[in-house]
């Protein structure tokens, strides 16, 4: 017999997963706190752009799969995917976690699995089953476990399915019924483990990517300071067998990886040396390229932001290094900073600068400061561009004398 399921938290994250498990015939409750949104999601729509996302959600709410709710409703397998933001001091901010675990205690029975898959530090976990244990003492087996999610937007749905996957229970029961869940609907392999070793697997493996594009990004510094063209330097370094080096950009953005590194150095701060110093890194680029932007407009030229998504094809503004940048340059020079962004049907609540469509952009004047790689940029005929003055950070326009940040 399939598990019921209750998702608290319909995200980025939380909504594809219940749209998919809906999709795979078991009974899904969805849950979050947004009136807004639980009434967009009740109609059949959703409110991120995912590929695939909107068709599941529409199907499986039509057939009664997936039901959206404000408070977590009785079932077998509960999933917590809510967010997992930066406090002050870098310090993680456990608030939201911690009230999912007191609002689903009351609908447990014996028996339950509690799934933690938002991106938490080690030891959260098994906070989740400390409280569960004190609002619930009249339940004897409860099984709490982590199983964070390897995703890239764009590819939510497909990754779901066929990345390999880890989880850690409180306890050996606790890993194995994780672990038989996910094998339910996950193609790629299931490792179990205990549960603080899989919260530091999911963090580790942010942490790596920040700290090796933080490498890519110093060398962009270093090859501007030199007047070279690092994405050449970087292309024949890595004809080496044994180098690797990743794409330098204006920063990393994103829930995970700009925000993940942080929850290691937090746990042990005498230990962590070079996770702190990519992420100093990764604010001095962001700075470098806000300075570099800064002087056109100051020659008293117009510049115009390509991009405010933190990564290609995709419109995720979260922790976004080009929406950071493109509103600290339009605060600084107002009237001479727009942006395109192909992905919003309109500009970010309070952003300082209008929002203009790519063909105005191409055929007015200004600089064009190129932020987020989506492919529509990639794709910009070079004759369309000749001669005009381009600060590409994503090194997606290949022309002849082209300034590099």
């Amino acid at each position: 017999m399939r598990p019921s399921v209750t998702v608290i938290g319909l995200g980025y994250v939380g909504l594809p997963t219940a749209a998919l498990l809906a999709g795979r015939g078991l009974r899904v409750h969805g849950v979050d706190s947004s009136p807004q949104l639980r009434a967009t999601l009740a109609e059949g729509r959703v409110h991120i752009a995912e590929p695939g996302v909107e068709a599941l959600v529409r199907q499986a709410v039509a057939d009664g799969s997936l039901t959206i709710h404000d408070t977590p409703q009785r079932a077998d397998v509960f999933v917590i995917a809510v967010p997992t933001p930066l406090g002050p001091g870098q310090a993680p901010m456990l608030d939201h976690v911690l009230d999912a675990a007191r609002a689903l205690a009351p609908a447990l029975d014996e028996g339950a699995l509690v799934l933690l898959e938002s991106t938490s530090p080690i030891g959260t976990t098994a906070q989740i089953g400390k409280l569960l244990r004190q609002l619930r003492p009249d339940i004897a087996d409860i099984s709490v476990a982590y199983g964070p999610e390897r995703v890239l937007p764009g590819r939510i749905l497909e990754e779901l399915v066929r990345n390999n996957r880890v989880a850690g229970g409180l306890d050996p029961r606790a890993t194995e019924r994780a672990v038989a869940f996910y094998r339910l609907f996950v193609e790629g392999e299931v490792h179990g483990t205990e549960a603080a070793s899989a919260e530091m697997v999911k963090l580790a493996e942010n942490a790596f990517r920040d700290v090796n594009i933080a490498f890519a990004n110093e060398l962009s510094l270093i090859a501007g300071h030199h007047g070279l063209d690092v994405w050449r330097v970087i292309a024949l370094a890595n004809l080496h067998p044994r180098v690797d080096i990743l794409r330098p950009g204006p920063g990393v953005g994103g829930h995970c990886i700009a925000v993940d590194p942080w929850f290691l150095a937090h746990g042990a701060p005498g230990a962590a040396r070079l996770i702190p110093a990519a992420r100093a890194v990764d604010a001095a680029k962001r700075d470098a390229v806000l300075e570099q932007a800064s002087a056109v407009c100051m020659e008293g030229e117009r510049v115009i932001c390509l991009g405010l998504a933190f990564k290609g094809d995709v419109d995720d503004l979260r922790e976004s290094p080009a929406l950071a940048i493109a509103t600290e340059l339009a605060r600084r020079h107002p009237g001479r900073v727009a942006a395109v962004e192909p992905h919003l049907a309109a500009a970010p609540p309070g952003f300082p600068a209008p929002l203009i469509p790519l063909e105005e952009a191409l055929m007015g004047p200004g600089a064009l400061l190129v932020l987020t790689d989506h492919s529509v940029f990639a794709g910009i005929p070079p004759e369309r561009i000749a001669g005009r003055r381009i600060i590409d950070t994503r090194g997606i326009i290949r022309l002849e004398n082209r300034p590099h940040a």
